[in-house]
């Protein structure tokens, strides 16, 4: 998923974030996940293969308390009972998966102090956005094993900078033998959601992800039509394609109304996700998909003041066609909060993230992204009594 950079101060201390860890820990830990889930069933039926509903969905892990993608960030997510965590894709030089929120690791890894890699350092137009630093495919994946993962909006998320440097950038491959080992270790499935990142940028330098997910897929036996993973991808045409390779749940991912899919633009389709959210856009996208991700904002807009409007009717016209929801992302902290749940006037202060997720859950999607789980299933927890 896509973020923009956000400033200020974290405040509050450990302390604040103790009490929502303890409380999600004290009621059981993952067991907090798993145990409303008869009540969902009761209620509607449950949700996708089983999920409880509304699906608490790790956001690149426990990325509130933890540096992003790391495996430090999945365990903490899974040890907190979040129903299914989220990897996002990106190559290396020699074609290993590796996960990254971007494939400039300029912000994420602690490249730049790196002097044997100084040179390397360049600008690149990836999705027609210029950028400078250092990327995941000028480096092997030995290479890559050499740099430590780090806080990627330290001013914000100021605690979290303590694990700078403790864990390093995870293959995937490592990601499914970590989920073997829990799951095993606690007698279920582990579910993740896996997203294909800038697939054709990659495919135009000979670096094609879906081949390369599908076959990790087959060989972890994650590729069926139930297995606990979905595959979900901002460019259609990336769905598409591993619509033909494996049957495992597939997620179309949606940006902002007015954006278009960067596939569209190299191949000209004058659509934008606005048409894609209309009923006959969400009627082509169920011809090979399961699943829309939907930014927040295209189930109930936010006004020019930054509070919540009236909500869309996505939800309903998704359903009507068959489809899960999975919008993204609910964080604690004021800067991402609607202007009507923000708390003081600190932008890294939390605000009333549980007003917030009481808003999204009445509107009937069947999940949604957080970095924050404990507080999300905390949040369900409320909405399921």
């Amino acid at each position: 998923m896509t973020q923009g950079k956000a400033n200020g101060q974290q405040s509050g201390g450990p302390g604040r974030r103790a009490v929502l860890t303890t409380a999600v820990l004290g009621a059981g830990g993952a067991a907090l996940g798993a145990a409303p889930a008869a009540r969902a069933d009761e209620r509607r039926g449950g949700g996708f293969r089983g999920l409880p509903v509304p699906t608490v969905i790790a956001h690149r892990g426990a990325s509130g308390y933890r540096p992003e993608h790391t495996l430090g960030s999945y365990q903490s997510a899974l040890d907190m009972g979040a129903h299914v965590i989220e990897q996002d894709l990106v190559p290396t030089k020699d074609g290993h998966l590796v996960c990254r929120h971007e494939n400039d690791i300029t912000g994420t890894t602690d490249v730049a102090d790196h002097p044997e890699f100084a040179g390397r350092k360049t600008t690149k137009s990836v999705d027609g956005v210029s950028y400078t630093g250092w990327f995941t495919e000028d480096f092997t994946l030995a290479e890559l094993k050499t740099l430590r993962a780090k806080e990627r909006i330290p001013g914000t998320r100021q605690e979290n900078t303590l694990y700078d440097g403790r864990w390093e950038v995870p293959t995937l491959e490592e990601v499914f033998q970590w989920a073997e080992r829990e799951g095993r270790k606690r007698g279920r499935e582990i579910w993740l959601h896996i997203e294909t990142k800038h697939p054709t940028y990659f495919r135009g330098i000979g670096l094609g992800l879906e081949e390369r997910l599908a076959k990790l897929l087959r060989k972890y036996g994650r590729h069926k039509k139930h297995s606990p993973n979905f595959l979900q991808s901002f460019e259609p045409s990336s769905i598409e394609r591993l619509n033909k390779l494996v049957d495992a749940p597939l997620v179309v991912l949606l940006s902002s109304a007015a954006s278009r899919p960067w596939d569209f633009v190299e191949a000209g389709d004058p659509r934008t996700v606005a048409d894609l959210v209309k009923p006959e856009g969400l009627a082509w996208i169920a011809s090979y998909a399961q699943g829309i991700g939907p930014t927040l904002d295209l189930i109930i807009p936010r006004d020019a003041s930054g509070k919540l409007t009236q909500p869309t009717t996505l939800v309903r016209d998704a359903h009507a066609e068959g489809l899960i929801l999975h919008p993204y992302t609910m964080r604690n902290e004021n800067t991402f909060l609607p202007a009507e749940f923000r708390r003081g006037t600190v932008a890294s202060d939390y605000g009333d993230a549980f007003g917030a997720f009481k808003v999204w859950f009445e509107t009937g999607i069947d999940g949604i992204f957080t970095d924050n789980p404990d507080t999300g299933l905390l949040a369900a927890a409320d909405f399921w009594d």
